[in-house]
């Protein structure tokens, strides 16, 4: 018989001392790279998004005033550190790009912008405020963006919101010249009657309207947004004829106001007609305007002497509703769920409404605060649907 093999010998105590020293080390190791990670983490300062811009507003000036990023999407951050709300917008020329309104003291407020390459300005904060400039560089995503073919599924849908824009733009001079012909024959009455219907054509056309900056100053807007307020000789257009019919009861000056709007109103007729109108700019202004609406109507509205927000309300519904029936054709083949919701959003908006209509119009009671806050949830809802419309059409 073979004699059994020999058991394994145990490991000797000097290789275990080896191996237990070792996995010390090991772990020693570990502990120092966490605490290095964990400790330089904690003092590194985080690292800014791609094309992330942010402006501080104190006093009369941006900072920085001068700004260049490259085209595509960028995210700016408006900081008011001024005494006044105010608003920021990049322009091209007389066309507004992109805006923020009421941006209170000591807030912020966020926007992403698309931007093609060229030179803008920017306003920093009141109206009255010398300009910034903002440079946009070519990039690889506008070159692609240039190489794209026509999209020719939107000629009628165009033509048509063309026609739309002439046939309210009319209207618009036609009511302005009732209210100037009140003005001049100093029937306060008669007025005021007029007041509230002569802007509903502009907030019906405001989508394409406010992309003009300097008519759309001069017709529509508020005095918050100029120095001197009410006494600002920049103060003019409907709100300017508001106060003077609601806040001071007096016509008299109202005369060179009035001729002012009449000639501002032809102006606007003119850029409408040759208005250049990308598909994709056709949900995106309806957009921003709802959200600037839902934006103004907590802090009291555009219309603070008059009270005729709900007029307006009506306006800009049926405004941003045109452009949504021109695209349903379109987006109910593209994104069905999104039409859906769409046609659910304009009806919340327009059922928020009808507890204040009377007959034609609207009842003269001022909304108060809690009403106001209520009519902004449904348009703001809007907005956010209507800003998903052009990724749903391929349009982005």
């Amino acid at each position: 018989m073979s004699s059994p093999s020999p058991e394994p010998k145990a490991p000797s105590s000097h290789l275990m001392r080896v191996a237990v020293a070792a996995s010390a080390l090991l772990a020693i190791a570990g502990l120092a790279a966490f605490w290095y990670a964990s400790n330089h983490a904690r003092q590194a300062p985080p690292k800014a998004a791609d094309n992330a811009v942010t402006v501080t507003i104190r006093g009369n000036v941006c900072e920085p005033n001068e700004i260049t990023v490259p085209a595509g999407r960028t995210t700016f951050t408006i900081v008011n550190q001024s005494n006044r709300a105010l608003e920021w917008e990049i322009l091209d020329g007389v066309m507004v790009v992109e805006e923020r309104e009421n941006i209170a003291p000591g807030f912020s407020q966020t926007m992403t912008v698309k931007l093609q390459p060229g030179d803008f300005a920017i306003t920093c904060g009141l109206l009255s405020n010398p300009r910034g400039k903002l440079r946009v560089t070519p990039s690889a995503a506008s070159e692609a963006e240039a190489a794209r073919p026509s999209l020719v599924n939107y000629v009628g849908a165009l033509a048509e919101y063309q026609t739309f824009l002439r046939l309210e733009a009319g209207s618009l001079e036609d009511a302005v010249r009732a209210l100037a012909d009140a003005v001049q024959a100093g029937d306060l009455r008669q007025a005021r009657a007029l007041y509230a219907p002569a802007p509903q054509p502009y907030k019906r056309i405001e989508p394409m309207a406010e992309l003009f900056a300097d008519l759309d100053t001069r017709i529509n807007a508020r005095a918050d947004y100029f120095e001197k307020r009410e006494a600002d000789a920049g103060f003019t257009g409907f709100h300017r004829i508001e106060y003077a019919l609601y806040g001071q009861n007096d016509l008299k000056p109202l005369a060179p106001v009035v001729a002012q709007l009449i000639a501002d109103i032809g102006v606007l007729k003119e850029r409408l007609r040759g208005l250049n109108m990308p598909p994709e700019r056709l949900a995106s202004s309806a957009s921003k305007l709802l959200r600037r609406v839902a934006d103004n109507l907590p802090a009291g509205g555009e219309d603070h002497y008059g009270h005729a927000e709900l007029a307006n309300l009506q306006g800009s519904y049926e405004g941003t509703k045109k452009i949504a029936d021109l695209l349903q054709p379109l987006l109910v083949k593209a994104a069905p769920a999104l039409q859906k919701s769409l046609d659910e959003r304009f009806a919340a908006f327009d059922a928020a409404l009808a507890p204040y209509r009377e007959g034609e119009g609207f009842k003269p009671a001022p909304l108060d605060e809690a009403q106001r806050k209520a009519l902004a949830e449904p348009v703001r809802a809007l907005a956010e649907e209507l800003a998903k419309v052009n990724a749903a059409l391929g349009l982005e």
